[in-house]
């Protein structure tokens, strides 16, 4: 977390309306330095977030929607992967040889191995914006057989010396706590330098806050955003642009059956359960560790007072969020949950009644955009779409009737040959596994 949320006045805000997005993300990031460090400066800054954006399909990086007087739909799915996380991803992968450098004694070489885990978009964003770097191997996990295939595959069919796949036979929540001890074994550390690129990562959601400027940019009045959620990354980036000036009238977490955000949000209930397999495999998590972000902002840094709370959760699974906390919360934020049958209506309907084909993902958003509506909440309502349809042809066929086609980019998709493997949960067994590959790149 940062030490303390940099103010963007008014003016500043406004002034985005005329900025490309790329600008937009390095204003962000630049608000974050310390003009004390070794940073680039403004110009270096811009033109790699222009580079960064340079493999997008949309001219606009992320495009505004409009569906009906007061609904949009903000499009983040238009770079290389196909989801959101490329936007932050591919600029990460841009200021990863600057840390590098800057970190790097004279004469000496310097090699990162990153660490990611996925719930079906972050592995492939990653493994896009990484592949074949020379100064960097990319390791991802994802729960085995609980993504998509087309998920699965734009990760595990990208050619790279450098990258590795293991497929972990459990959740997605057990793939990020083996790689949070992945980071806390000091000797691999030590030997392999890790790195991460997960929400762990403040600079990705430093970047992320981009497109909630950029919205405000576009449409001169605050909005109610609506988020579809898993770990709570893409909403808590929404509150630092809040907590940085951005006008919001509500940030609103939308679920699935995993509704573990919903209930604490709602009632205070943050207890985890087993994890139900839906057809939008990136909400099925259980745990969401941004939410640990979101308590110790509402505890007022309280950092002392977090702990324990968190040490609790670890041992027993289930915290009441306390009343003070709770109350905290609830002054910007809201939820809603979507079943299955709530999501295959919502792509049906909107594709009948806008032609318009949409993910699990977005549907989850678009029917909790609607409760909002339904409670009486006015303005503009932006509903985050934060991945293409095609990533899920099965599911959107079966509720649309219309089977969505893979940009030509992927039109080969399943002709590529993958390559991955598959691990037990045993952090002893992946750090062994790690440090062979490693062995064997030299």
């Amino acid at each position: 977390m940062p030490a303390a949320w940099p103010q963007f006045p008014e003016a500043k805000l406004r002034a985005m309306a005329d900025m490309p997005f790329s600008d937009i993300v390095a204003t962000s990031l630049a608000s974050f330095f310390d003009p004390d460090d070794d940073v680039p400066d403004g110009q270096a800054l811009a033109a790699a977030m222009r580079k960064a954006y340079e493999s997008f399909d949309a001219d606009e990086t992320v495009i505004l929607r409009q569906l009906d007087e007061s609904h949009y739909v903000l499009e983040l799915f238009h770079g290389p992967t196909l989801a959101f996380k490329d936007v932050a991803m591919q600029a990460l992968a841009q200021l990863y040889p600057w840390a590098q450098d800057g970190l790097t004694d004279a004469g000496s070489s310097r090699r990162k191995t990153i660490l990611a885990a996925t719930s079906g978009d972050t592995g492939g964003a990653a493994i896009a914006a990484f592949a074949n770097t020379v100064d960097a191997d990319i390791i991802v996990f994802h729960p085995k057989g609980r993504i998509s295939e087309v998920q699965r595959r734009i990760m595990t069919t990208t050619p790279g010396s450098n990258i590795s796949n293991i497929a972990i036979d459990d959740s997605f929540d057990v793939c990020q706590r083996l790689v949070k001890e992945l980071f806390g074994d000091p000797a691999l550390n030590e030997k392999l330098d890790l790195g991460g690129v997960n929400s762990i990562n403040w600079v990705r959601l430093a970047i992320q806050a981009s497109y909630y400027f950029a919205t405000y940019a576009r449409l001169g009045k605050a909005s109610t955003f609506v988020v579809p959620t898993g770990n709570f990354g893409d909403i808590f980036a929404g509150y630092a642009a809040w907590r940085m000036g951005l006008p919001v009238l509500k940030l609103v977490a939308a679920v699935n059956e995993n509704d573990i955000v919903h209930r604490a949000i709602s009632s205070g209930d943050y207890s985890s359960g087993a994890v139900r397999a839906t057809s939008a495999p990136s909400m099925d998590i259980q745990i969401a560790s941004n939410f640990e972000r979101l308590l110790f902002e509402a505890m007022g840094r309280d950092a002392t007072r977090l702990r324990k709370v968190m040490t609790d959760f670890a041992a027993s699974g289930a915290i009441s969020v306390p009343a003070d906390v709770l109350t905290a919360i609830q002054k910007l934020f809201s939820s809603g949950s979507a079943t299955g049958s709530m999501t295959d209506k919502m792509i049906e309907q909107t594709w009948r009644r806008h032609d318009y084909l949409i993910d699990p993902h977005t549907a989850i958003g678009m029917v909790v955009a609607e409760q909002q509506r339904s409670k009486g909440v006015t303005g503009p309502i932006v509903t985050l779409s934060t991945a293409h349809p095609a990533k899920f042809p099965e599911a959107v066929a079966r509720a649309a009737g219309v089977e969505p086609a893979l940009p030509d980019r992927y039109a080969d998709l399943f002709d590529r040959e993958e390559s991955l493997a598959v691990l037990p949960a045993d952090v002893r067994a992946i750090s062994s596994y790690i440090l062979n590959c490693q062995a064997v790149r030299g």
